[in-house]
């Protein structure tokens, strides 16, 4: 398992706990790697429809889709 779905594997972890949408830097802070990193995986998330994003002025809040 490469870096970013390890990545992926604790975002879709953290953003189960947490329902209130996080932005990339606290997801940055939470997974304990790049706000580069986390942008990318974040965009596979994305990708795969794993994940919603809700724009609020100049920040994205992420949240896990409901299944």
């Amino acid at each position: 398992m490469g870096k970013i779905e390890k990545v992926i594997n604790q975002i879709k972890e953290i953003l189960k706990k947490d329902t209130r949408g996080l932005t990339i830097q606290e997801l940055s802070e939470k997974t304990k790697v790049s706000r580069i990193t986390t942008a990318m995986a974040l965009m596979k998330l994305e990708g795969q429809g794993v994940i919603n994003i809700r724009v609020i002025g100049n920040c994205k809040l992420h949240y896990l889709k409901k299944r």
